[in-house]
């Protein structure tokens, strides 16, 4: 009789034997979710507070924005590369030096010279922060046995619900009470904590330095570099108006070049970032297009209310704060709730789903309908759909797409999931603030020309004491420059209340495309522990 035996592929190691779930585990495990959560908030908090940071750093404002895109786009491309130097170094070894690491950069930024030192800095700390929140994904999908794989899910949605909607109230928080240089240092207690948590916690596999010999060296370079370039076009574009700049077109033809060379590589390579013949299964590639549009849908709960309130009726971030709270706190209670719920093997997720995209839908037609007259309050309604929608829009795409997913696929699972999680939101950022900016000039020069061209106006005889010598009105009285400009500003507030609205509707189509894209193409998923009882 000839026995055959199955060989595991020298370039896809076997994963690791399952470790028992202890509460020493579980204690490593909360540490990586510290340490991926306070990355997220570090890339948003130090956003929100850049006018703060640059007047005490004496930055201008063309730098300034420079910061923020390396920032982004090292971090997007470290996103790619971490979970293959997890596997290679050992999960518990990179996750406690890319935590050490985010904290001392973070330590030194305040104290930065001149702008190129802050944006190396900013470059070295976007790397360690862009390799921690694929860790958690990662370790999610290989400690968490089926019983609670949703809810470890759930800790990861909380990256993209949690933080970024608690990030308004700590940059005011740390600006106008403890001190701006706390918008960085706010990192250092959690993260040294985590580390330790890690240490203490994450098993030690052993090293994988073998993996060297068959390292994707052509698919790191041009991927990194592509998606980096291609993070600066989307974060730099509407500054530099988009094509007319030839610094973006150069970037963006680089960019796409780059990633071009890195998908032709990642087909054949035997051990690639990214498996692309994964996408052939349609639940991973219909979780990678939602993950990605979700991205945009979460800017209608937290940039769209925040772009109002400050610009429309000048109030700061600590008060702006109350609003992204009614959308972060809940989430703590909620994303567990949303995986309780996915937990029934009766509950098809897909509907779900629909639901999550339906109440996002909902707030933002509630949102359509904004004036100028709206306060604070009137914005808790939507929040409040928001902040029920969000988790029961992300957790069935996570279970969806990872439940398709086999152990040993986790790595490259991991490095496309974050890297369109956080192309996704960059991506999402650009296209709502450059339909805002559009929208918002097409209605202010709709109202100049029903209220009467102002060129017509600047070209009136001017006596020097602040009004015009010809009557500009039916009454005969001359226009001062007073109330020119008050005129102007009233265009400008009513122009951005227009374009905000029209953004709402914008967001409203990619939330009917993506429940088309859910009708469509996923096929059912069962919840983890059920397919382990069928399969006994």
């Amino acid at each position: 009789m000839i026995q055959q035996t199955t060989q595991v592929s020298p370039a896809i190691p076997a994963p690791p034997p399952p470790q028992p779930f202890t509460l020493r585990l579980v204690i490593g495990l909360i540490g990586i979710l510290i340490a991926s959560l306070f990355s997220g908030l570090n890339d948003r908090v130090s956003d929100i507070a850049l006018a703060d940071v640059r007047g005490a750093l004496n930055i201008s404002s063309d730098p300034g924005s420079w910061a923020i895109g390396a920032y982004q786009a090292a971090e997007v491309a470290a996103m790619m590369l971490a979970p293959w130097f997890a596997m290679t170094f050992s999960l518990r070894r990179f996750a406690i030096g890319v935590a050490s690491g985010f904290s001392l950069v973070a330590a030194v930024l305040p104290y930065s010279p001149n702008i190129s030192v802050f944006i190396a800095l900013r470059i070295v700390q976007g790397i360690f922060g862009g390799a921690l929140p694929p860790l958690l994904m990662t370790a999610a999908l290989r400690f968490l046995p089926p019983g609670i794989k949703l809810y470890g899910l759930s800790a990861y949605a909380l990256t993209a619900t949690f933080g970024p909607n608690i990030a308004t109230t700590l940059a005011a928080y740390w600006t106008d009470v403890v001190g701006w240089q706390w918008v960085f240092w706010q990192v250092i207690p959690p993260c040294l904590l985590a580390a330790s948590m890690v240490s203490y916690g994450i098993p030690q596999d052993p090293s994988r330095f073998e993996r060297f010999k068959q390292m994707d060296v052509v698919g790191m370079l041009t991927g990194s570099s592509g998606i980096a370039l291609l993070v600066l076009v989307l974060q730099q574009g509407e500054r530099l108006d988009w094509l007319s700049s030839p610094l973006i077109v150069v970037m963006l033809l680089s960019s796409v070049g780059l990633l071009s060379v890195f998908f032709v590589n990642e087909w054949s390579h035997p051990l690639p970032l990214f498996k692309l013949q994964m996408l052939k299964r349609h639940n991973l590639s219909h979780g990678l297009l939602t993950l990605g549009g979700l991205m945009t849908l979460v800017l209608s709960g937290s940039a769209l209310p925040s772009s109002y309130m400050e610009s429309v009726q000048g109030f700061r971030a600590v008060q702006v704060g109350p609003l992204s709270l009614t959308i972060g706190l809940p989430q703590l209670l909620l994303a567990p709730l949303v995986a309780t719920v996915l937990n029934f093997r009766w509950i098809d997720s897909r509907y779900i789903l629909l639901g999550g995209l339906g109440l996002i839908g909902v707030s933002c037609y509630g949102g359509s309908h904004l004036t100028e007259s709206w306060a604070r309050e009137n914005f808790y309604w939507l929040q409040i759909m928001q902040a029920f929608g969000q988790p029961m829009a992300i957790l069935p795409v996570l279970m969806g797409a990872t439940g398709v997913v086999q152990p040993p696929e986790g790595p490259f699972a991991s490095a496309m999931f974050n890297t369109v999680r956080g192309l996704g939101s960059v991506l999402g950022t650009a296209v709502v603030g450059e339909f805002s900016s559009q929208r918002e000039q097409f209605h202010s020069n709709v109202l100049l020309n029903h209220a009467g061209s102002v060129s017509a106006l600047l070209s009136q005889p001017y006596d020097g004491d602040g009004t015009y010598l010809a009557p500009l009105n039916p009454e005969g009285s001359a226009v001062s420059t007073e109330a020119l400009s008050a005129f102007s500003s009233l265009v400008k507030r009513q122009a951005t209340v227009l374009g905000l609205s029209d953004s709402y509707l914008m967001i409203i189509g990619v939330a009917i495309a993506l429940a088309l894209l859910t009708v469509l193409l996923p096929k059912r998923a069962y919840p983890p522990q059920s397919l382990v009882k069928k399969a006994d």
